[in-house]
């Protein structure tokens, strides 16, 4: 039997207990998968949950042109992982405007229904991702983590986080998880000149990076597909704005005035990327009344 005099202590505790409960977030649900394409990793009040993406982008495989070679291989890459076969995980790396983060959001689309989900995480979030996987190991879908223009300064912690996901944690990665990152740099990290210095030659003629040097590379050996984006050439940014404007509705392709006008919105954006086309068709259908379909 409760000791009267207790009583009144244990109301005041549940009291107190009750007003706390108001500072904590609830907790997170975990998304309905199979009705969820995509999710964005978020924090509230330093708290991750997955929040659904219920519009993802609708861009197609097809919509991506000028990179084919590079749209093969990761195409490749996703069709084994989704067969539940070995794949790797991908850095997509090169020019600002060139595709690779579409080309992420265009395999969504293609496999959605075979079973592939996304999952966005931002870079400073990336310190997250043993939580985040933690989650997924017994699921059946196959997920792709994607981190969008990934670079780090020396001591970010998320950077460390990402190597341990990748393949250095004593835990071993989900057969059902693949990481694909973009980046404009191919080792993710600054690279100084005085690095080069700290490299040392055998007689032989072998060379050993410095520590710093072996450290950057480190993390970009960790993914197992390296894939290369540049810039187009004239003709083909051409070909990608008449792309674009077949899909929006214009006719009159081969208007003078049209490529002139192409080449200049280029131009003063210095830098022939396919997003540079599609942002020129996109004013041009404008300009000319075409109604967006």
């Amino acid at each position: 039997m409760m000791n009267d005099s207790l009583k009144p202590l244990l109301e005041r505790a549940e009291l107190l207990l009750n007003r706390l409960e108001h500072f904590f977030p609830p907790a997170p649900s975990s998304p309905d998968w199979e009705n969820v394409r995509a999710c964005r990793w978020r924090k509230r009040q330093q708290y991750g949950e997955l929040q659904a993406v219920y519009h993802p982008h609708d861009i197609r495989l097809a919509d991506l042109q000028g990179i084919d070679a590079q749209k093969a291989l990761i195409n490749r890459n996703t069709q084994q992982f989704i067969r539940h076969c070995p794949a790797n995980n991908v850095l997509l790396w090169g020019s600002r405007g060139t595709g690779k983060s579409s080309l992420i959001k265009a395999l969504l689309n293609e496999y959605a229904t075979q079973g592939l989900r996304l999952i966005e995480v931002d870079k400073q979030d990336l310190i997250d991702l043993p939580d985040i996987v933690d989650n997924l190991y017994n699921r059946s879908e196959r997920f792709i983590i994607f981190s969008d223009d990934l670079s780090f300064e020396k001591e970010d912690a998320s950077y460390k986080a990402l190597k341990s996901v990748l393949d250095g944690s004593i835990s071993a990665p989900p057969r059902n998880v693949l990481i694909y990152a973009t980046s404009n740099r191919r080792h993710l990290l600054p690279e100084y000149m005085k690095e080069n210095l700290e490299a040392t030659y055998t007689p032989e003629g072998e060379i050993h990076q410095g520590e710093a040097v072996e450290e950057k590379i480190s993390l970009s050996e960790r993914f197992g597909l390296w894939l290369s984006f540049y810039p187009f050439n004239q003709d083909e940014y051409l070909a990608i704005v008449r792309y674009w404007l077949v899909q929006l509705g214009a006719t009159d392709l081969e208007n003078p005035e049209m490529r002139k006008m192409a080449l200049q919105w280029a131009l003063t954006r210095g830098s022939r990327s396919g997003r540079s086309a599609w942002q020129f068709a996109r004013d041009w259908a404008g300009q000319q009344g075409i109604i967006e379909k």
